[in-house]
């Protein structure tokens, strides 16, 4: 798991701010309280969606049908286009790694990449780890991206931003039960059974990021 969600695994993640370059733009994101309130709140909608992806792909559920919950819960085209093309990063990345065959049938049916988070899950369960273990990566990848982007944003102290997650972590581990749990009901009830929270404003401000001419993250 800390391969998995550790900054330097060449899965494409430091190229992109999780919403943070469009909020930090707008004012919302200024300093480690603001970096806070941001994280917090996409760790409990988006986070909490891609943990239960996640969690529900290391259980075992088929990853082409979570894929296509994946995408209803991505309304935004330009989340869609980067939540694939991050998938697709991953499982090459995954293949080379922990080399799966659950990895290599998604790879051939998902050409142009699947969603993050169930790549993340497929990747986590050839790695030998369990649903939780996989929502906790999802959950953390969810808060860690926009913290390390802010702090190339704005030049904020890495420590301030590392006490950031760290006052998270509570939280963190509450979601990857809430996931974990839904992934467990998924296996009888189908994807229905997993988180679908929503972030309008997440959704809103990743469209108008997409038609920026000039930006530091691809999304």
């Amino acid at each position: 798991m800390l391969i998995l969600t550790d900054g330097r695994f060449p899965a494409g993640g430091h190229a992109h701010s999780g919403g943070a370059e469009a909020a930090v733009a707008a004012g919302r994101i200024h300093d480690p309280a603001s970096l806070e309130a941001f994280c917090r709140g996409r760790l409990h909608t988006a986070g909490l969606t891609a943990a239960g992806l996640a969690a529900a792909a290391a259980a075992g559920l088929d990853p082409l049908t979570l894929d296509e919950a994946a995408d209803v819960r991505t309304p935004a085209p330009a989340l869609r286009t980067t939540a694939r093309r991050l998938g697709r990063q991953l499982i090459r990345a995954a293949r080379a790694t922990w080399p799966s065959p659950e990895l290599d049938a998604l790879a051939a049916a998902r050409p142009r990449g699947a969603h993050q988070p169930v790549v993340l899950g497929l990747a986590a369960r050839a790695a030998g780890l369990g649903p939780r273990d996989a929502a906790y990566a999802a959950g953390y990848e969810a808060v860690s991206g926009p913290a390390t982007a802010t702090v190339r944003l704005l030049s904020l102290d890495p420590f301030d931003a590392t006490a950031v997650l760290a006052r998270l972590a509570p939280e963190l581990d509450r979601i990857a039960a809430r996931a974990a749990e839904a992934a467990r009901r998924a296996l009888d009830e189908g994807p229905g059974a997993l988180p679908a929270a929503s972030a309008p404003l997440l959704d809103i401000t990743a469209e108008q990021h997409a038609t920026w001419s000039v930006r530091l993250f691809a999304s």
